[in-house]
């Protein structure tokens, strides 16, 4: 695929599934551009030597410049490998100035439970419509296990089996996972399943393919609306993030929790801790073997001597 058409078409996927505005777009695009110019047109098919060979070539510019365009390479890499356009990723040979990283946005519990009321409703109203059943898996996949928008469209159509309370995903990169599945979310994916034929290769099958990440993120803005949450502050990966945050706060290991997320970095799973700080405090206060002493000392009678 040429250049031009790749850029193209992750600006449009920009635009569509983060709502980004037209500036935004422009200083993509020319990020982008420019980085296939310095690579003579084959930005898409480059290796790390080549992006060294970009690294080099912004030694002038600012740590912020360095690092946009780092950030704008690493998404259209990491878009290439979901499109299965290309099957790596290279971008790790790419600098990475050091800056402040942007927290996720992130759902309270109260955000969730509106979603989840007005999707009650609907069931409700509208008497097992279809689409509506639909709607549900997808929210209790996204929000119950954490799957990435790509994974969550694309699953086979008898992916989740009715004794199995797991997943099997093969995410970017190639690995595995392991991916748990809560009772809800199988029931809900079992009353949708009944209206997909058996001999259709997805759960969730639209036209000739699958249910497009587009298309989903609309759905999951449209329900935001409905449920009285700025569609802004929504999309299928700040779903993403809710369950990592909740999962977190509810006490859930770090390392578990990258598993569940396919995190090849624990430094990117650390992130959601940054809405977790007082809860981890109090875990240490709780549960650390020093403050078991510490109370058993404080004991009447304890420290005394006989």
């Amino acid at each position: 695929m040429k250049d031009s058409e790749a850029i193209s078409q992750f600006l449009e996927m920009l635009a569509a599934e983060g709502g980004a505005a037209k500036n935004t777009l422009l200083a993509y695009g020319s990020d982008l551009r420019g980085a296939s110019d310095v690579l003579d047109g084959a930005l898409v098919d480059a290796d790390k030597v080549g992006l060294q060979k970009l690294g080099a070539e912004w030694m002038a510019l600012s740590r912020t410049s360095v690092a946009r365009k780092s950030s704008v390479l690493r998404r259209f890499f990491a878009f290439l490998e979901e499109e299965g356009l290309r099957r790596d990723d290279p971008s790790d040979a790419l600098p990475r100035p050091t800056v402040q990283r942007a927290l996720p946005r992130v759902l309270s519990h109260g955000d969730i439970e509106r979603l989840f009321d007005t999707l009650e409703d609907r069931r409700r109203d509208r008497h097992a419509d279809p689409l509506t059943l639909r709607l549900i898996a997808l929210v209790e996949l996204l929000y119950g296990s954490g799957l990435r928008a790509t994974e969550l469209v694309s699953l086979p159509r008898h992916a989740l089996r009715g004794d199995r309370p797991f997943l099997i995903l093969r995410g970017k990169g190639g690995r595995e996972r392991l991916v748990p599945i809560s009772d809800r979310a199988r029931m809900s994916v079992a009353d949708w399943g009944q209206h997909v034929p058996a001999d259709q290769p997805w759960l969730f099958p639209s036209g000739r393919s699958h249910l497009s990440r587009v298309r989903l993120f609309q759905l999951v803005r449209e329900l935001a609306a409905g449920a009285g949450i700025p569609p802004q502050r929504i999309s299928p990966h700040v779903l993403r993030h809710a369950f990592a945050t909740h999962l977190l706060e509810g006490g859930a290991d770090l390392r578990a929790l990258q598993t569940m997320l396919g995190h090849a970095d624990i430094g990117t799973t650390q992130i959601y801790t940054h809405v977790n700080s007082a809860h981890l405090v109090e875990l240490v206060n709780a549960r650390h073997p020093l403050m078991d002493v510490a109370r058993r000392r404080s004991e009447p009678g304890r420290g005394q001597g006989g």
